[in-house]
């Protein structure tokens, strides 16, 4: 690398300063529906107006109220069922958490990669994020899946800056994988996002990190390294015995990585609907 990451991530950040690098927004769809959440006298028809004008969503939406995942019983035809089923903040989180898909595009064939396969890995830690979230804690499985699609938020700013320059691939990934915490927190901020979910991008990878009782942070981070399981990622040799979020969640780490688990099953049925 020609400057070093200390240079670097004070250029990106005068550059943010000046105006020379947007942070990304949220996009509109995302903002009208966290408009309307927070609205105390929204309703179910409130947000399944938002949704229904993007046919797309919608269709996800109505798949997810009929999945396993929601365990319902009479088929959902329509986006207010949908809705109701669900609830409105579970609905409106999944929603606003699958709107973000739509910001992880680049103009250059190796970072528009990189934005792919930074989503990939999102919507894989996003669903086991529900489904530990559903099984080992009284957190919302809701948040945990939002939470799980934005841990890595912060590489949007550093990866459209490489868009821009000339990074060799090598400076691209070292950079990113660096600093993508720091700006992640940025982003949520700027996003207003709710304070339990912006140490999420900050603090998934301290993994001495203690807390007394199980967060959102400690979820993402179960699921961000069991999604490393198996792989040759340096996370999946560190010795997760002495990691305090497994403790925190309860979690025997044998049987959650069971292939034919129950949890596996539902983690891949979780998966198939985010994508």
């Amino acid at each position: 690398m020609q400057q070093n990451l200390d240079d670097i991530r004070n250029e990106l950040l005068d550059a943010i300063k000046n105006d020379g690098l947007v942070l990304p927004t949220m996009p509109e769809v995302a903002l009208r529906l966290r408009e309307v959440a927070e609205d105390e006298n929204a309703n179910v028809q409130s947000i399944a107006k938002v949704i229904g004008n993007d046919a797309a969503l919608t269709a996800r939406i109505i798949r997810i109220a009929n999945s396993p995942l929601v365990r319902g019983v009479q088929t959902v035809e329509d986006l207010q069922m949908a809705v109701s089923r669900m609830g409105m903040e579970y609905t409106a989180n999944l929603a606003i958490g699958i709107a973000m898909e739509q910001l992880f595009q680049a103009t250059s064939d190796a970072v528009d990669e990189r934005m792919r396969k930074t989503w990939a890995h999102s919507t894989d830690v996003a669903s086991l994020s529900h489904v530990l979230c559903q099984h080992f804690t009284d957190l919302r499985p809701d948040q945990a899946t939002l939470a799980g699609l934005i841990h890595e938020i912060g590489k949007l700013p550093i990866l459209a800056w490489a868009d821009e320059h000339d990074w060799d691939e090598a400076t691209i990934d070292e950079v990113t994988e660096q600093l993508h915490p720091e700006f992640g927190r940025m982003i949520l901020e700027a996003w207003d996002f709710p304070e339990e979910l912006l140490d999420v991008p900050l603090r998934y990878t301290q993994f001495d990190r203690l807390v007394e009782a199980a967060d959102y942070v400690d979820v993402v981070m179960v699921a961000n390294l069991h999604s490393y399981a198996g792989t040759d990622h340096p996370y999946s040799s560190l010795d997760w015995t002495k990691i305090h979020a497994f403790e925190n969640l309860g979690i025997d780490i044998d049987v959650v990585m069971e292939d034919e688990s129950e949890i596996e099953q539902e983690v891949q049925a979780a998966k198939g609907l985010l994508t």
